[in-house]
């Protein structure tokens, strides 16, 4: 199998937004964190999380979402780092 063959079969384990995971042939545009306290999701280039994950952190909690509005149907909240404005709309909401 050559490595365009290997690219092509690619599947990626996203969350729905029931929280169930499943298999895509598309690769998630938001990345979370899936802990038990902590359900916060982000940008996949967040400074944040990619310092968190490069110290062997977040890796083991590490989830996947398709878009933003599944990532808040499935219980999660933005980013305090990567996505400053909308982490504060949710706490006021939520607070």
């Amino acid at each position: 199998m050559s490595a365009r063959e290997r690219t092509a079969a690619r599947t990626y384990r996203l969350v729905d937004a029931s929280g169930s995971t499943f298999e895509s042939r598309e690769k998630g545009t938001l990345g979370g964190y899936r802990r038990a306290a902590y359900r916060i999701y982000g940008r996949l280039d967040c400074p944040s999380a990619l310092r968190q994950i490069a110290k062997g952190h977040y890796v083991t909690y590490r989830v996947f979402f398709a878009d933003e509005a599944t990532a808040v149907a499935a219980g999660y909240r933005p980013c305090y780092y990567c996505l400053r404005e909308k982490y504060e709309a949710w706490r006021a909401k939520n607070s």
